[in-house]
């Protein structure tokens, strides 16, 4: 499949700190990538440069052969690339539909935002509690409220940014099935950042990891559980092992 989202070189400095440095990247349509890395190795940083909550300085960031460098946030959500947050921003005195139609209001009049986000619960599974408020959900379905929320930006490039976090086993498994079923009837590409190495082995097709803000490899699961750098970084530790050091 073609390249929908190509990034060359980006680099993003505080002071003397290199928290992204040169990285580069391409992600095909319908892929799933995994974005693996230590605490304060430039994960979320990377994430924040995409969608233009930073501005890279220097490089380029092409999406469907445009290059969105420079663009707000809202420009590259009607492009066709969003994200999720670590911390879950609900509403919580609004119920769950109406916190998941002000993302539909990206494209469309609040009668057709509100259709689009009862579709887009119910893609996800939450449609029997659309009149809920937002401040009584547990964790998981407030994940999975952010996730319908998104959604409802029509994107084409996902950026989930630890939706799996404080998640038992079986959250996690049923995540994981609701991500592939939303590629395969969308054809959504997705970028994920996850400190859950089993869930990031099973679900991505690629990984990518980071380590002070530089990439240090990339390749298939089975090509970065392998691989010695990556091994050293997690503390000397086998991938399996390292979800519980990270």
């Amino acid at each position: 499949m073609p390249d929908i989202l190509t990034v060359s070189n980006i680099q993003r400095r505080f002071g003397g700190l290199k928290a992204v440095d040169n990285v580069s990247f391409s992600v095909a349509r319908g892929d799933i990538l995994g974005l693996i890395g230590p605490n304060g190795a430039g994960k979320t940083t990377l994430f924040n440069l995409l969608v233009g909550l930073y501005t890279s300085q220097g490089g380029s960031i092409e999406l469907e052969g445009r290059d969105v460098r420079g663009l707000r946030p809202h420009q590259i959500a009607a492009l066709g690339m969003t994200k999720t947050f670590q911390n879950v921003a609900l509403f919580p005195e609004m119920t769950v539909l109406d916190n998941v139609l002000v993302g539909g209001l990206l494209r469309h009049n609040v009668s057709r935002a509100r259709q689009i986000a009862r579709d887009n619960l119910d893609r996800v599974g939450l449609s029997a509690i659309a009149a809920k408020p937002a401040g009584e959900l547990s964790f998981p379905e407030q994940a999975r409220v952010e996730l319908a929320r998104a959604l409802c930006t029509d994107p084409k490039v996902f950026l989930l940014d630890e939706v799996m976090a404080a998640l038992n086993e079986s959250e996690m498994d049923a995540l994981l099935d609701l991500i592939r079923a939303l590629r395969d009837e969308s054809d959504i590409t997705f970028i994920v950042v996850e400190h859950h190495m089993r869930a990031i082995m099973r679900l991505c097709n690629r990984i990518l990891v980071l380590s002070f803000g530089q990439k240090i490899a990339e390749g298939s699961p089975a090509e970065i559980a392998a691989n010695p750098t990556v091994i050293e970084v997690y503390l000397g530790k086998s991938m399996e092992q390292a979800e519980a050091t990270t």
